[in-house]
């Protein structure tokens, strides 16, 4: 007699991030300014920052490369002429500097991710010609630089697209800085993503955006999607607990009347 045959169990597929559930923690934040004690940057401290880094990379005024791994990559802050996909060497994305700000308040941080030493990262350079980068890396300053000093000061990298080394600024974590943060799990990385939001929206949504462009661009990083799974499920938990129906009270018997 043959054994009847076992019908293939069902793979659930891994949850992933989606605008539906992004929606589920969204909400308008007023942008109340800097933090109390935090300083900000004028423009006489952009212009200083930004010809520190040219003088150090002898720039001489020929096109100027970023390197690209998270929110420039779906919102730059400044027309690109060209795109290529690259490769950091010694450098990892990690979500490492608290954010009272943007996305998250003085009361709710939030988290942002910026590059750390160690393994490598892919990403994307952008190219600014040399006869705009003066004009578009006083915007990129100004859109990645805020609090003083900088929590992601600049930085001149060596980047390989295509086998070949292409100098490029790109903006990395100051490990010194107050607002750096190290030794959190996914999971709490989640949390906060799932719970802080600013004006600028929440860090799950940035993750979202981040993750979704980079599929576009074929850019794999196994963490962040490992990280976009776990805030999904935390998420998709929180939806299923606001459409729970609320347990019915119970019953009770009226006491007998006396005799």
């Amino acid at each position: 007699m043959n054994p009847e045959p076992v019908a293939p169990s069902r793979v659930m597929k891994p949850p992933r991030l989606t605008p539906e559930l992004v929606a589920l923690i969204a909400r308008q934040v007023e942008d109340e300014g800097p933090a109390p004690g935090v300083v900000v940057h004028n423009d006489s401290d952009y212009e200083a920052s930004l010809q520190s880094l040219l003088d150090r990379g002898s720039w001489a005024g020929e096109d100027v490369w970023v390197f690209a791994y998270g929110s420039l990559l779906w919102n730059p802050a400044f027309d690109v002429a060209e795109q290529r996909a690259a490769v950091l060497p010694g450098w990892h994305r990690a979500f490492c500097i608290r954010l009272t700000r943007f996305r998250g308040t003085p009361t709710q941080p939030g988290l942002m991710m910026s590059l750390m030493p160690g393994g490598s990262c892919r990403g994307a350079l952008l190219r600014i010609p040399g006869h705009e980068a003066l004009a578009s890396l006083h915007k990129l300053w100004r859109r990645e630089m805020t609090v003083k000093p900088p929590n992601t000061p600049p930085r001149w990298v060596v980047a390989q697209a295509g086998g070949v080394a292409v100098r490029a600024i790109t903006f990395a974590a100051d490990r010194k800085g107050p607002n750096f943060v190290k030794g959190l799990t996914s999971d709490e990385i989640a949390t906060v993503l799932c719970s802080a939001v600013g004006h600028w929206g929440s860090g799950a949504e940035y993750l979202m955006q981040t993750v979704d462009q980079m599929e576009r661009l074929g850019i794999r990083d196994a963490n962040l999607w490992r990280l976009q799974r776990v805030v999904a499920r935390q998420l998709s938990a929180l939806g299923e607990s606001r459409a729970a129906p609320a347990s019915p009270a119970p019953r009770t018997t009226a006491a007998p009347a006396p005799a």
